[in-house]
């Protein structure tokens, strides 16, 4: 059995830690709760692996977790059932954004360097072909309805393209956004795509599908929107900005802001948990923000949970009730991922 690594005596004494062996942790209770809402669980180290995480997908049939390295230009490949890296992918420049397609049972990974869409076998990892996109391919999406993967890029020019998975060839026509769009999510009931475009006056883009028509919505008084959920079922999208930091709720039929709250800082990934009704803020702070939906319209932050700073993407794995974090290596700690159990 591996030892677990030392993660920093900070994280440590927040996390109130007093069992320590293998890679197992037990940790003391929450003064606010009876227990933490993300209980810290199994580190897992990623080894020669330097410079930031970006972020992250999986395959669930195989327990796989797929972390884009992007200061060390691969994707590593890691067994979550065992608790270790199995495969680093490499020749990569400057990945972002993974995604991987069960139906397809094919990786892509978007690379921000080169500006290429690197498809890969999923089962050997062998690389399969390269897609061009031009300028910045960063975050990915997969809509099961269409069958299609949308891919955000570009800058002042930038847009929403469509890959067919089967021929793994561009198709239909380029949503025009006015800048370069981070984070975004598809509807998978509906015809709409939102997406988070700082670079356009901090405003969150919803782009109808059937006419590329874009409506925007401000975020009043805040800047530096990039991460996004969206709760389809009650029609509620969650942007989260770092000036300031802030978790805002948009209605989705309306683009109306119903609530904003303080959250983690420094924020790349936002995560919905469905069965909880639950929003989780990675912050590069040094916390994840666990704010509860109580209704459509009331939002309350029941903890901060203490990561470590330069923590900022992640992963929910719902088949598995896991949320999983990436940390960037430090000092003589290699990188690692956190893995998280999520409790009610």
């Amino acid at each position: 059995m591996k030892k677990l690594l030392a993660v920093g005596a900070s994280a440590i004494a927040a996390f109130g830690l007093f069992a320590f062996r293998g890679t197992r942790i037990t940790m003391a209770q929450s003064t606010s709760r009876d227990i933490l809402p993300l209980q810290l669980e199994e580190q897992i180290p990623v080894p020669n692996v330097a410079g930031r995480l970006d972020h992250f997908t999986a395959d669930a049939k195989r327990k796989r977790l797929f972390v884009s390295a992007l200061g060390n230009n691969t994707v590593e490949v890691i067994d979550v059932f065992a608790g270790k890296v199995i495969r680093s992918i490499k020749g990569l420049s400057q990945p972002q954004g993974p995604l991987y397609v069960p139906g397809f049972d094919k990786l892509y990974v978007a690379n921000a360097e080169d500006g290429k869409m690197r498809v890969y076998d999923g089962a050997t990892y062998t690389l399969k072909k390269t897609i061009d996109f031009g300028t910045d391919p960063d975050n990915v999406r997969y809509d099961a309805a269409s069958k299609k993967i949308f891919v955000g890029f570009g800058e002042e020019d930038g847009g929403i393209a469509m890959i067919d998975p089967a021929t793994d060839e561009r198709v239909g026509p380029v949503y025009k956004t006015e800048g370069h769009p981070e984070s975004f999510q598809v509807e998978a009931a509906g015809e709409r795509i939102f997406a988070n475009v700082p670079d356009a006056g901090n405003v969150v883009e919803s782009i109808d599908r059937k006419t590329g028509a874009v409506t925007k919505w401000p975020l009043k008084g805040l800047r530096g929107n990039y991460a996004m959920a969206l709760n389809e079922e009650d029609h509620r999208l969650f942007t989260i900005t770092r000036k300031l930091p802030m978790l805002v709720v948009l209605d989705t039929q309306t683009g109306k802001e119903v609530a904003r709250l303080r959250a983690a800082g420094e924020c790349d990934d936002v995560f919905f948990d469905a069965s909880r009704k639950r929003i989780y803020v990675i912050g590069g702070e040094g916390i994840i923000s666990v704010i509860q939906q109580q209704d459509p319209d009331h939002y309350e932050l029941i903890s901060n949970v203490p990561s470590g700073i330069g923590i900022r993407t992640g992963y929910y794995f719902a088949k598995r009730d896991r949320f999983y974090v990436g940390v960037p290596a430090k000092g003589n700690e290699p990188a690692q991922v956190w893995t998280f159990e999520a409790e009610d």
